[in-house]
């Protein structure tokens, strides 16, 4: 979970008045930059940022512990979002299914042909193109990713948030991924870039992973020359089935959740294709570039209602303990 989660469980067992107005802020920022992730709006985010940490007071006290005050905090501000959404009530959901999001030959070839610098991903144009990508995918994807990518919930505490079962969450969190990677792609206006160094490989993913984590099997594949895809696409083409079965669950193998064989199967498939190389690089900068989004409420905004509820606060803890 966020930093910022674990601080505040921690100042607010403090029971001071500084110690609580500080918990009250990092709370504030967290349930802005949810918001605004999911739902886009700066306004929208700000209402639902008053509206939940009003409704907090009397519940923070007995969440002190930081797992349950996260659940609780984005259960109450998920369900805020929900009423918030610039969208008809009726406008029916939709389904990604995995066949919609697999790449064809063309598009393998065509990442095999682009690179960009990775610094561009730091830029605020960069910042603003991820965001679009994150809001351009359907709802009930997007909250999942949003969930775990960027609040840094794991999958049991994204079931609890959303009342799903983790075996959902999981398949959910994979296609968001798969669909928020390709609608970059079109942002960008061509497929996603692929990163120029070692750093891109499976093993750049890995990193800071357990040693010899099964995800490590592939840190020896090289990323394959630019040039000759010409020449490589009949190649690409007749792989292509085998690595779609691959690509249906890399990011369960990015996550490190299957069993040992599976990943170690996986690896050396992709030790050995190009094509996967190419998605598992391209994938991975979507993943990462998802994480790096953050959204910052303006540093002014909610002073009055933080020292509104640092006073209930204190008041309710003074109560309980007469």
């Amino acid at each position: 979970m966020r930093p910022e989660l674990e601080q505040a469980a921690a100042l607010l067992r403090q029971n001071t008045p500084e110690a609580v107005a500080e918990a009250i802020a990092l709370l504030q920022r967290t349930v802005f930059a949810f918001s605004m992730k999911v739902c886009g709006h700066a306004e929208d985010a700000e209402d639902t940022m008053q509206e939940v940490l009003m409704r907090s007071a009397p519940h923070l006290a007995r969440l002190t512990e930081a797992n349950a005050l996260a659940v609780w905090l984005y259960t109450v501000t998920r369900h805020r979002c929900w009423r918030m959404r610039r969208k008809p009530a009726a406008a029916p959901a939709h389904t990604l299914s995995l066949d919609e999001l697999m790449p064809d030959e063309q598009e393998l070839a065509a990442l095999a042909e682009r690179a960009t610098p990775e610094d561009a991903a730091a830029s605020d144009e960069m910042a603003r193109l991820v965001h679009g990508a994150v809001l351009a995918i359907p709802p009930q994807y997007r909250i999942v990713l949003v969930l775990h990518d960027m609040e840094d919930l794991d999958v049991e505490q994204i079931a609890r948030v959303l009342d799903l079962k983790p075996g959902t969450v999981r398949v959910r969190l994979h296609r968001a991924r798969l669909a928020v990677r390709r609608a970059m792609a079109a942002r960008l206006g061509a497929p996603a870039s692929i990163p120029r160094s070692g750093t891109g490989s499976v093993a750049g993913y890995a990193a800071g992973k357990a040693a010899g984590g099964p995800a490590k099997a592939a840190a020896k594949r090289r990323r394959p020359a630019r040039g000759g895809v010409a020449a490589n696409q009949e190649s690409r083409a007749a792989r292509l089935p085998a690595c779609r079965e691959i690509f249906a669950q890399l990011s369960e193998f990015l996550d490190e959740r299957l069993p040992r064989p599976d990943c170690q199967r996986m690896a050396r498939h992709i030790d050995r294709c190009p094509n996967c190389v190419l998605f598992l690089n391209d994938l991975r900068q979507a993943i990462e570039r998802c994480r790096s989004l953050d959204a910052r409420c303006d540093a002014q905004v909610g002073a009055a209602l933080r020292a509104q509820l640092t006073r209930e606060y204190l008041r309710l803890i003074a109560h309980s303990a007469a």
